[in-house]
């Protein structure tokens, strides 16, 4: 089953940073990983999940 997880993360200084995780299948073995990064912007967001 795909998990996609977005969570809000706020810093003091009023800058909007999301954690996403997605789920990718190795191409050595076969089997799925998680990779998780922080992006600032929206647009950002878009482009990470559209990317293999």
């Amino acid at each position: 089953m795909a998990k996609k997880v977005v969570a809000t993360l706020k810093t003091g200084t009023n800058k909007k940073y999301t954690k996403c995780i997605k789920m990718v299948k190795s191409e050595k073995t076969g089997a799925y990983i998680f990779k998780s990064q922080n992006i600032l912007e929206e647009a950002d967001i878009k482009a990470y999940f559209a990317e293999k």
